[in-house]
């Protein structure tokens, strides 16, 4: 049993965690001050990803970094550098995709921050900066640490915008959603059925993690 698609799905479910942890909070933070309108008309933006079909997504992606759209065209022209049928090109897709995850759960954990300790801090002649990482992080740390773990669930099965953007290629692209639709087409179901019993696995013990995350959350309110 080749374990590529396994070590593939995870490697990019790892990196675009990464990627939408910061630019996830970052957005939560900084919108959640910004007026009313605009906040609603960004709103809207970073989480209509989450409502639309994957496959959108990912002929949008190929629209933007196709070879033969500007992006696509500058890349390959002036570094030689593809920037879809890659391995490393589903990382786009699935960052797009889980964004909206990661940002509106640190959204929500942000606007139940006591903001009378932030005051207090300032009080005390603490910077915003410090204030952050040291004093609202820490106590929306169970909320965000659920976005990044319900986020890396999601990017480990995200298939559709994946399949368009990197494609199927065995060793090289291949992730356990897609190889589980080559295998079924192909008729070879046994296999299929290992992969989807590993995925079913993986996404247990992630819904678990995130149940024993909420638990204290539940006993501090």
């Amino acid at each position: 049993m080749d374990l590529y698609p396994l070590y593939n799905s995870l490697r990019i479910a790892a990196i675009s965690s990464i990627f939408v942890f910061f630019i996830g909070i970052a957005a939560a933070y900084y919108i959640a001050k910004l007026p009313r309108v605009l906040k609603g008309i960004l709103d809207v933006l970073f989480t209509l990803p989450l409502v639309l079909p994957p496959t959108v997504v990912g002929y949008l992606l190929l629209l933007a970094l196709g070879p033969k759209r500007p992006i696509g065209t500058f890349f390959l022209e002036n570094w030689d550098i593809r920037l879809t049928m890659q391995w490393w090109s589903a990382i786009f897709a699935v960052t797009v995709v889980v964004f909206p995850l990661m940002y509106r759960t640190a959204r929500g954990a942000f606007e139940r921050f006591d903001e009378n300790l932030a005051d207090a801090g300032r009080t005390l002649g603490l910077s915003n900066t410090y204030i952050f990482w040291r004093i609202r992080l820490p106590y929306c740390k169970q909320g965000i640490i659920a976005g990044v773990v319900l986020s890396f669930a999601r990017a480990l099965g995200e298939y559709g915008a994946t399949s368009m953007i990197a494609g199927y290629t065995p060793g090289k692209t291949a992730t356990v959603s897609t190889a589980v639709y080559q295998l079924w087409r192909t008729g070879n179901d046994e296999l299929a059925i290992k992969w989807v019993l590993i995925n079913i696995a993986i996404s247990a013990v992630v819904l678990l993690v995130v149940n024993l995350l909420e638990k204290p959350q539940r006993r501090r309110r």
